[in-house]
């Protein structure tokens, strides 16, 4: 995919490809800028990038997505603006790289080609980050364990787009393995993994309805979760993120917290017990109860943290309606996007016809459907 379109635009050919997983926010919403435990899962679809040297100190950057050429000057990296913007998150990474001491002896082209939905929340932005920082890696002789890498990729999305994620998305499309949902200790940055029951499915309802964080409430919540913890920390002063409360601690000190804040912080809070409860049932291989945390968890996105939106909750209402559907919740930062459910093996298109027909019919648009299993995380392709 990218080598092709890079000798297209280009005109010769690669010196190296690289490909990162989308991901699916399995459970934990909000909750990794908070300091909690995540699990997601990262997908068999994804960025791919093709990259190589230049004899110069210029930045060329094109997309099968979209037009033109976007060109920088790797000497004076800085965020773009308008039409060309989409490609902050790869000049983010080779500025988040040179910050890190990653010296770039010349510049270079890149291309950059994939098959996610952008604004679906399936995290592109974070696949074509990855993607990118591989390439690079493997073009520059750069080194660097995928934690690093994960890092620094949350740095140029944070510092440079302006986005102020966690580590959820990187981390979970960088260290993603198939059969198995990534878990986050995003306090503490520490990976791991969960077995996930070969029988499982995950579909994928787009709304169609973008959500691009930057216009979004997104920063917004952040803001408000961090106010809340300002308060709170006047009660128990050892709590350095929200993840350190409890549903109770939250609970006993409601009056000092305006209600908006008291709401989300009550969600982030018994989302975290919901992360936990879900390893647990995993475990156990109890998918009705996992699939019961789901829905909670989305009931908690529609109500407390309000991040869902009309689109989204009529797809998890008619979803666990449907038989072989273990649950379902918006997947990603929320306000607008897709909604995954955990289905089993038989839960087919056939299945899932009338939903989207039921949807059709009420917001006079039909989403994008399709169909996914856990993949491998980022790496240097052959």
């Amino acid at each position: 995919m990218a080598a092709t379109q890079f000798a297209q635009k280009f005109g010769y050919t690669p010196q190296v490809r690289a490909h990162a997983p989308g991901r699916l926010e399995f459970i934990g919403n909000h909750v990794d800028y908070n300091g909690g435990p995540v699990l997601g899962a990262a997908i068999d679809r994804g960025v791919q990038t093709a990259a190589a040297k230049r004899a110069d100190r210029r930045v060329r950057i094109v997309s099968s997505q979209y037009d033109g050429i976007v060109e920088a000057d790797l000497d004076q990296l800085k965020p773009l603006k308008g039409p060309a913007a989409w490609a902050n998150y790869p000049l983010g990474v080779a500025w988040a790289l040179a910050k890190n001491g990653c010296a770039f002896p010349v510049g270079f082209d890149l291309a950059v080609a994939g098959d996610l939905p952008a604004g679906a929340g399936l995290s592109s932005s974070a696949a074509l980050e990855l993607s990118t920082a591989m390439a690079l890696g493997a073009l520059f002789g750069f080194h660097l364990e995928k934690r690093v890498l994960a890092n620094w990729c949350r740095q140029a999305e944070n510092d440079f787009v302006g986005v102020p994620c966690g580590i959820l998305d990187q981390g979970c499309s960088a260290f993603g393995q198939a059969g198995r949902l990534v878990l986050i200790d995003c306090r503490a940055e520490t990976f791991g993994t969960v077995p996930l029951p070969e029988s499982v499915r995950f579909w994928v309802f787009n709304t169609g309805k973008k959500h691009a964080l930057l216009d979004s409430m997104y920063a917004a919540r952040r803001r408000e979760c961090e106010d809340a913890l300002q308060i709170l920390r006047r009660f128990v002063p050892q709590a350095g993120c929200l993840a350190d409360l409890t549903v109770a601690d939250v609970r006993h000190h409601r009056q000092a917290l305006p209600p908006a804040a008291y709401s989300r912080v009550l969600h982030v809070t018994s989302e975290i017990t919901r992360v936990q409860e879900t390893v647990q049932a995993l475990d156990r291989g109890d998918l009705a109860r996992v699939g019961h945390l789901l829905v909670e968890s989305h009931q908690s996105s529609r109500t407390l943290f309000e991040n869902s939106i009309p689109e989204l909750d009529f797809l998890v209402d008619e979803l666990v309606k449907v038989p072989g559907v273990y649950g379902a919740r918006l997947t990603g930062g929320g306000f607008g996007g897709a909604v995954m459910a955990l289905t089993n093996a038989d839960f087919n298109t056939g299945t899932a016809a009338p939903i989207a027909q039921a949807y059709a019919r009420q917001f006079d648009h039909a989403p994008t459907i399709f169909t996914t299993r856990t993949g491998d995380g980022a790496r240097v392709l052959a």
